[in-house]
């Protein structure tokens, strides 16, 4: 997974926000901003940090950037958390 903590850059309300916004689809960050209400350098920062993670893919078309989530990466990450689910004990009564 990227550069960044995955878990510290989950951690922000905001930055949530963002990848339920791109689970629709490809958005441009002055969509996202417009979204969210908030100022260019603050998207940027957020924007750095789900990069950072490899939670969005970054995609530039003529003057504009659009973001859209990284699947593989939350793949994984599912993968990953599900091996603390522990196995069930069919023997066991519920």
């Amino acid at each position: 997974m990227g550069e960044f903590n995955i878990f510290k850059v989950l951690s922000d309300a905001q930055r949530r926000e963002i990848l339920l916004m791109l689970r629709d689809g490809r958005l441009s960050a002055g969509e996202i901003a417009e979204h969210l209400s908030v100022t260019p350098a603050a998207l940027s920062y957020h924007l750095r940090l789900l990069k950072g993670a490899d939670l969005v893919i970054e995609y530039k078309s003529k003057n504009f950037v659009y973001y859209e989530i990284n699947t593989s990466v939350f793949e994984e990450l599912i993968m990953w958390v599900a091996q603390f689910g522990g196995k069930k004990d069919e023997n066991k009564d519920n």
